[in-house]
């Protein structure tokens, strides 16, 4: 299958409910995870993570879904053709 680059966009509204899923989530797609920034937004009560992914379109979606699956995570992705 072709591998492919992008960027996903996650935003966490309750990020101490849901940190250890998360990061559990993230190691388990480590392999396809190039970099991962992550910014916590204080005065608005959440944080913002962005991932650069190399993998198959399979693989990303892998994990975006289970992300998304995540109450109060919202979760976006742009990837090359």
């Amino acid at each position: 299958m072709e591998r492919r680059i992008g960027v996903i966009g996650i935003v966490v509204e309750n990020r101490k409910e849901v940190s250890d899923k998360l990061n559990k989530i993230l190691s388990e797609h480590g392999e396809i995870i190039v970099g991962r920034m992550g910014i916590p937004y204080r005065e608005r009560g959440l944080c913002v993570i962005s991932l650069i992914v190399d993998g198959t379109t399979d693989e990303i979606g892998a994990l975006t879904g289970k992300l998304g699956a995540l109450s109060g995570v919202k979760v976006k992705s742009a990837l090359t053709k």
